[in-house]
């Protein structure tokens, strides 16, 4: 199995740090709004990652973070008159929910950055004994960029590049503009904590650091996040934790690429966030599952106005096999190494979902062909083994009848009013029994692309 290490910018073989363990990291959300779509790819996609490793025998420890304290969460407090605290618990509840309505697993482990408030104190007093770090006299404490030799090898940044992407605060207390805050002095109506260097809270870098600390000790075997977290995140936590250890702190770094809306950068400044809850609200976890995995992970995904109508199609037509094979007696519970040999295939270059997505298309086909020409156990064993190995992705995981007759069927908003218009028409003409008026009204309907079927709610639009 080999997976991108953007840290040696090369695909590697997979080799645990120790044995057969794995220990994974991965960024979690900042809790000072809503969960969009672009946290949920992140947390799909880890999740994936893990029960992949786990298929392929590896004891995997998957830790998580909320990020439950900075400026963000503390400005949305000041807005809704909510305490820091309260908003943040409030948030992740709240995320915590959604996520699990996508049908996205809990870690292994959880954590919290206010949880791990007295290893976050101990790591930045390690730093400053060490000579890595310094308080000011207005109790803030900075990393020394200049003491960390290797800093810029995650991003391939050298200093002088890394100095013009920075933002430089408090510049009169920084020794150079790249260090970086560990502990923030505590400002007026702010939460904080009682440290050696007075009332303050953490700095955001320090926080992944210390619960990688808490959670597995010195090195993990894979750190993962947002590719938009390379620099200077996860730039600064490769700095400030081997300056304190001495050692490696991850082996493999592994990032997902970005969402963008219609081929802009999805960003709250721009108003096209796409909210998690409104598009579960929409569409079927498995829908949005699928539209989302037929990108590889490492690749930006263009949400265009399509992507999730176009997946929802799809998925009714392989639905629709498995509808039909069940009115053949057949369970689709039978079994074909071939197609979990190829999904691992897949998937053993760097979880490449993408090419696993579109091996699906084939193989319905074949099931297809396989139940018009009478062979059912063909059909079960294609079919099942689909069910079998796709669920990973959580795939394939509802009725089929059920899943057709909630999203099978266009939404009203989504037919030609041209088309509702007939519709009527032809609904007029069957109350009066004029079937040769029906019978025309219908072959205008299919001229334009769609058909309808009586139901004992009444007609069902299908587009053809």
């Amino acid at each position: 199995m080999k997976i991108y290490n953007t840290l040696t910018r090369r695909k590697e073989d997979f080799v645990p740090i120790e044995g057969n363990k794995v220990n994974m990291y991965a960024c979690g959300i900042t809790v000072s709004g809503d969960a969009h779509i672009g946290h949920a790819y992140q947390a799909l996609i880890y999740d994936i990652i893990r029960k992949y490793l786990q298929k392929k025998g590896y004891d995997v420890t998957y830790a998580r973070n909320y990020t439950d304290v900075d400026d963000k969460i503390i400005a949305r407090s000041h807005e809704t008159g909510i305490p820091a605290a309260q908003y943040a618990e409030m948030m992740i509840e709240k995320i915590d929910k959604e996520m699990r309505a996508l049908q996205v697993d809990d870690p292994d482990v959880w954590l919290k950055a206010t949880c791990t408030m007295d290893g976050i104190i101990s790591f930045v007093s390690e730093l400053i004994e060490k000579g890595h770090a310094y308080p000011t006299p207005e109790g803030d404490v900075y990393f020394a960029v200049d003491s960390f030799p290797g800093y810029g090898k995650l991003s391939g940044r050298n200093l002088d590049d890394a100095r013009e992407g920075v933002r430089i605060e408090n510049e009169e207390n920084k020794k150079n503009p790249l260090d970086f805050a560990l502990w923030k002095s505590a400002k007026e109506g702010e939460p904080f904590w009682e440290s050696p260097w007075g009332k303050g809270r953490p700095g955001w870098h320090i926080e992944c650091s210390a619960m990688n600390m808490k959670a597995f000790g010195t090195q993990i075997d894979i750190h993962g996040g947002g590719r938009d977290l390379i620099f200077p995140h996860h730039e600064n936590e490769i700095a400030q934790t081997e300056a304190l250890t001495g050692k490696q702190f991850a082996k493999y770094w592994i990032h997902n690429g970005l969402i963008k809306v219609n081929g802009q950068k999805m960003s709250k400044s721009l108003g096209n966030s796409l909210l998690l809850a409104d598009l579960l609200a929409q569409y079927s976890p498995e829908t949005l599952k699928f539209a989302l995995l037929q990108t590889n992970y490492r690749g930006d995904i263009n949400v265009t106005d399509s992507l999730f109508p176009d997946a929802e199609k799809h998925l009714c037509g392989f639905y629709k096999v498995f509808a039909d094979a069940n009115a053949q007696g057949v369970a689709a519970d039978g079994s074909d190494a071939k197609i979990d040999a190829e999904f691992d295939a897949c998937m053993d270059d760097d979880f490449n979902t993408a090419k696993a997505v579109a091996n699906l298309f084939g193989y319905f086909k074949t099931a297809s062909a396989l139940l018009r020409n009478g062979d059912k156990e063909g059909a079960n064993n294609v079919l099942g083994q689909i069910k079998k190995t796709y669920d990973l992705l959580g795939l394939f995981r509802s009725d089929a009848a059920a899943f057709l007759k909630k999203y099978g069927a266009p939404k009203v908003s989504d037919v030609p009013a041209e088309v509702l218009a007939l519709v009527q028409r032809r609904a007029a003409a069957k109350a009066e029994k004029n079937w040769a008026e029906a019978d025309a009204v219908r072959a205008q309907i299919a001229a334009l692309g769609y058909s309808v079927k009586d139901t004992k709610e009444g007609p069902v639009v299908e587009k053809l």
